[in-house]
């Protein structure tokens, strides 16, 4: 099975490819760590990105679409992938089809993780961690046993990300809002599209998630 999980920054999509790949064993694709990867590989791939990276300019379509070309093609991936970050525009969304397509293969959903936007920008600017066992914390919902103390390993050193603030998060909510939502009017005409309820518990929404692959299997 092939999907693509679409969903702003913090809606659960890491948390719910994880449980896809226990579940179903469907690859995560990231193309942020594809990159990462490609480049570290050395690969003349890696060094045609690396070169864009360096210049600080967009990656352009061909190599995002190529790299994921020559990723799916591992055997890893015979079970199928989830893909996380892509395809971000109609032109990549079009572009990927076409590349199944001469592998006889297609897309079989595209699972939109939906959000408040308001109760998720509280969600993500709230969270902090124990600075030494990595233990998540949030101001509001899930606070330690003991003020100050964490409940797994007892450190009292906490840490939060320098991007989880309301600013940033309402920032990247535009951006989304902007260049990937847009993409969903493209799959939902292919009949393609299904909405869960990003803001529910994360049991919840994996049910909905499984609810949907029985009726895409249908």
């Amino acid at each position: 099975m092939k999907l693509i999980l679409l969903g702003p920054p913090g809606a659960g999509k890491g948390t719910q490819a994880k449980r896809l790949f226990d579940r179903h064993h469907l690859i995560q694709l990231s193309t942020g760590d594809m990159l990462r990867a490609e480049v570290a590989s050395g690969s003349a791939l890696g060094a045609q990105a690396k070169q864009v990276m360096d210049a600080g300019q967009l990656m352009p379509d061909a190599i995002v679409i190529s790299m994921i070309e020559k990723r799916i093609e591992q055997p890893d991936c015979k079970d199928g992938f989830v893909l996380d970050g892509f395809p971000r525009t109609e032109g990549q969304a079009t572009a990927l089809d076409s590349m199944l397509a001469k592998h006889n293969a297609k897309i079989d959903g595209v699972i939109e993780l939906a959000v408040d936007e308001a109760a998720l920008v509280e969600r993500i600017s709230g969270r902090y961690a124990c600075a030494k066992c990595g233990a998540g914390y949030h101001d509001t919902f899930q606070k330690p046993k003991v003020a100050g103390v964490c409940d797994s390993c007892g450190g009292t050193d906490f840490t939060r990300r320098k991007d989880d603030n309301a600013e940033t998060v309402k920032a990247r909510l535009v951006a989304y809002r902007q260049q990937t939502a847009p993409i969903l009017p493209y799959y939902k005409g292919k009949g393609l599209l299904h909405q869960v309820d990003g803001m529910a518990e994360l049991d919840e929404v994996t049910t909905a998630i499984e609810q949907v692959l029985t009726k895409i299997k249908a």
